[in-house]
């Protein structure tokens, strides 16, 4: 079988925050680089800084900054990725909305749409122009890539063609933690007994005054458990104010981060709307057990047949509570089906799929 040579949009590396859609690139990537089927390389705007790129992955740089260039592409169909990217090319892989235009078969991954959802989260500019982008993608795309079963039917419910859409859930890779390094984490954050954790950008569609509800209900039956909210402010917080037995740590480092999932009693994602949710996936690959959402990406990660928490309807806090207690109560079971879990979704699972794809994408040229 001939190699294939992929070109993959890897500007979000240069976001101020890369956020999940960095972290996609970046673990994607380095499975990627590390297949003898595939040679990947990236394409991004110009930069005066370097980026945290995996080792192995070229980049070539268009002439123009990042607004001017993703302007460009959506309204002038210039330039082309074969022109910005170094050497033939066999398919371009637009990483996130910023879909450059190519006469080379285009695969697309779209994370989510919750711009159509929630189009107050973003400026107008923005919306507009994940709107042209959408449009784009419904009429050049050869393949789109969602992370979740869930993102898939919303797409074909806003007019993508259920023949060009793969699943291609992400993978999960998360660092062993000492239990020393448990305790040291627990002492610098004073967070000395058990704590329900939760990660992420505070803001509406996160839900948060329910599940700080759920908690306060907890405590009138389990007085020495605490919630941990990670994470910056977003938008939004009402309801996130300090609390008896809550702690509002903002963001923390990588590090910090794993420590902190690995010290949780349980984790709690009642999340409204999520692409994928892989603090979730996360979560369980610490062996965390998990109470999230049904209904939504979070609840196929979880899984039915020996599930690795438990989903509830996201907007009753005592269903929450329920949930949560339920989970405590066994926790050794459900921490042990929330690792074998996680331990099915793998980043070199996903790259042979996105391979998958690219070679999908060629057989439609």
């Amino acid at each position: 079988m001939s190699r294939l040579r992929a070109c993959l949009t890897v500007e979000q590396l240069w976001q101020r925050v890369p956020g999940g859609s960095g972290t996609y690139i970046d673990e994607l990537t380095t499975a990627l680089v590390a297949r003898d089927d595939v040679h990947v390389q990236g394409i991004a705007a110009a930069h005066r800084r370097p980026a945290a790129l995996p080792a192995g992955v070229p980049v070539a740089h268009a002439p123009l900054p990042r607004r001017l260039l993703y302007d460009a592409w959506n309204s002038l169909g210039a330039p082309r990725a074969e022109h910005v990217a170094a050497g033939p090319l066999d398919v371009v892989h637009a990483t996130t909305w910023a879909v450059p235009p190519t006469r080379r078969p285009l695969v697309v991954t779209v994370h989510d749409l919750a711009f159509l959802h929630d189009p107050t989260h973003f400026t107008p500019r923005g919306v507009r122009y994940f709107r042209r982008s959408l449009d784009r993608v419904r009429a050049e795309a050869a393949v789109v890539v969602v992370p979740s079963g869930h993102t898939a039917l919303d797409c074909v419910a806003h007019g993508v063609d259920r023949a060009r859409l793969r699943v291609v859930p992400h993978g999960v890779r998360v660092p062993p933690v000492a239990a020393e390094a448990v305790v040291r984490w627990r002492l610098r954050h004073g967070v000395p007994g058990p704590y329900v954790l939760w990660t992420g950008t505070r803001e509406p569609r996160k839900n948060l005054p329910v599940l700080l509800a759920a908690h306060r209900a907890l405590r009138a039956r389990r007085p020495d458990l605490d919630l941990v909210l990670v994470g910056p402010a977003g938008w939004g917080d009402a309801g996130a104010e300090p609390a008896p037995g809550v702690h509002l740590l903002g963001r923390l480092a990588p590090d910090d981060l794993h420590t902190a999932y690995a010290g949780a009693a349980a984790f709690c994602f009642p999340s409204l709307r999520e692409g994928f949710g892989l603090p979730v996936l996360e979560a369980m690959a610490h062996g965390v057990p998990v109470v999230t959402s049904t209904g939504t990406p979070m609840a196929e990660l979880v899984g039915e047949d020996a599930p690795g928490g438990l989903t509830v309807e996201p907007r009753d806090p005592e269903a929450v509570a329920h949930a949560l207690d339920a989970v405590l109560d066994d926790r050794a079971r459900f921490a042990d089906r929330a690792r074998a879990r996680a331990a099915t979704f793998s980043w070199d699972g996903a790259a042979s799929a996105t391979v998958d794809a690219y070679r999908a994408a060629v057989r439609t040229a």
